[in-house]
């Protein structure tokens, strides 16, 4: 698959870049997809949740009334769970939600992401630029020649450009990440995928076996 390369006003460039058919025409698997983004989400997690057992409570331990003669049922101390402001039962623990996903299959899903991305036409090649100054405005400006100011974009950039991450990091739909960090969360949650032409080099480099 070849496309074309734009500047940053907008325009199409006489030139155009192929597209690895390893990467961005392979058979999609769905359930590789589905194990990475899950395992992704899963990381996001604390696991901090709490709530505090019987034996947690602060309360009295003394007996409510006897055992037997009362009429009514039996009940222990105050921090039973079947009283307000007692102890709650299986309650949730702090836990580590993570889990492991072969690296083999984690690339499966990012090659099969970037797939559907370039059947869809989602894919756009950028020549290499920089922001001089980081402003919000400037960055927001480049957006704006590409009419993807109301759309969730991800710009993927080769190495470290602290003015471009600066100028995005206040579009809530505007993301900017390192190829070597592309995640195919990242990739599905974006409508297009910016993609400068000298980061290619580096995705190939990242997902070819």
């Amino acid at each position: 698959m070849e496309l074309t390369v734009y500047n940053i006003d907008g325009t199409k460039t006489a030139r155009t870049v192929a597209l690895n058919d390893g990467i961005f025409s392979i058979e999609p698997n769905d359930h590789a997809i589905y194990l990475d983004v899950k395992q992704y989400l899963a990381n996001q997690r604390q696991g901090t949740h709490k709530t505090k057992g019987r034996s947690e409570v602060m309360g009295s331990t003394r007996k409510l009334h006897r055992q037997k003669g009362t009429g009514g049922s039996r009940k222990g101390d105050i921090k039973s769970p079947i009283f307000r402001g007692g102890g709650r039962i299986f309650g949730p623990e702090p836990r580590d939600y993570s889990f492991k996903v072969n690296k083999k299959v984690k690339r499966l899903a990012r090659k099969s992401a970037l797939t559907y991305k370039a059947k869809d036409n989602s894919i756009m090649v950028l020549e290499h630029f920089s922001i001089e100054e980081p402003k919000t405005k400037n960055y927001l400006e480049i957006l704006k020649k590409f009419n993807l100011e109301n759309k969730k974009s991800l710009l993927v950039i080769p190495e470290v450009d602290r003015s471009i991450a600066l100028s995005s990091r206040n579009l809530p739909k505007a993301k900017v990440a390192l190829a070597s960090e592309l995640n195919t969360y990242m990739i599905l949650n974006a409508d297009h995928l910016l993609l400068l032409e000298s980061s290619l080099p580096e995705v190939e480099n990242i997902l070819l076996d």
